[in-house]
């Protein structure tokens, strides 16, 4: 209850608790009863979980579902738990009849072996998924798409639908024109950092590109690269605005101001600032490369036209 508090919150949607009632149809009553007089039209019952078959909650479940008359029957299921996943579906499905099922946790090592089986053996589809813990992690379920993950060939169109919900067509443009022109700042760097994260976690997104999966199995664990993003997130946020275009102007005082503000060293800041001037540098060259080649009409040197 605590937890569906704290959601309901978060997400601004009213949440119906009746605290030290343990009779279940009760409080469905009293839930439909307030529902209608402040004019809801859905309302979702959340009920209690359960990771294997326990037939006294079955029961009481199929008494919740003869009283409220649901629209939908969606059963949550662990993908981590692999076969045992399918035997609660097939059990819960021949007592409910459920519509459709929630696969959560495909961010795992499973990824998601057990949606196929479940959709084989009930004959339901599943309608949502779960990919990580954030709530915005939560999204419909693809087949096509999970069919490719489980296949280690990534999910493209996924992570290209994250990106242009987290960045904007314009902030995009502006970005590329400021690369191309060698104008990327530091303060620009921290913009995409956070932009970064709102894609999910880095292993998310890997797993999202075709040979992600393997790329996972050579490169390991990728936390301590997210924590260096971190930390270097906190040596931007450290700076002043003006530091953040202008690093030019980081004398050994300022450095050490921000070393010592962010938490890091101060070689750990010039490794840094080091490694950001060379990104400069070849963005730089990128953009030259590219106006040579405008002006050429898109052609190599030595190469002549048709």
């Amino acid at each position: 209850m605590d937890q569906l508090e704290t959601l309901g919150k978060q997400l601004d949607i009213p949440v119906f608790l009746k605290r030290g009632e343990t009779d279940v149809l009760q409080i469905a009553r009293e839930a439909l009863a307030a529902a209608r007089t402040t004019n809801r039209n859905t309302l979702i019952f959340d009920t209690a979980g359960r990771l294997q078959i326990d037939e006294p909650l079955v029961q009481e479940l199929v008494r919740l579902r003869d009283l409220v008359k649901p629209q939908e029957i969606l059963l949550v299921l662990d993908a981590a738990t692999g076969q045992e996943a399918v035997n609660v579906a097939t059990h819960f499905d021949q007592a409910l009849s459920i519509t459709g099922a929630i696969l959560t946790k495909l961010d795992g090592d499973a990824r998601g072996g057990a949606a196929l089986s479940m959709k084989s053996v009930t004959g339901k589809p599943i309608k949502f998924a779960g990919v990580g813990e954030k709530l915005e992690e939560f999204e419909p379920f693809h087949p096509e798409r999970m069919a490719s993950r489980i296949l280690g060939m990534g999910d493209v169109v996924s992570l290209v639908e994250k990106a242009a919900e987290a960045v904007s067509e314009a902030d995009a443009k502006r970005m590329e024109e400021k690369m191309r022109k060698g104008q990327f700042t530091l303060e620009d760097f921290l913009e995409q950092l956070r932009a970064m994260k709102k894609l999910g976690s880095l292993e998310s997104i890997v797993s999202m590109l075709p040979g992600g999966a393997e790329m996972l199995k050579q490169q390991g664990d990728l936390s301590k690269q997210e924590k260096e993003f971190k930390r270097m997130e906190a040596m931007i946020c450290g700076m002043t605005p003006q530091e953040r275009r202008s690093p030019q102007i980081l004398n050994a005082k300022r450095r050490q101001r921000i070393a010592k503000g962010s938490g890091v060293t101060v070689a750990e800041l010039n490794t840094m600032l080091n490694k950001f001037g060379e990104m400069q540098q070849m963005m730089k060259k990128m953009g030259k490369f590219q106006k040579m080649m405008g002006r050429m009409g898109g052609r190599m040197p030595g190469m002549l036209g048709r």
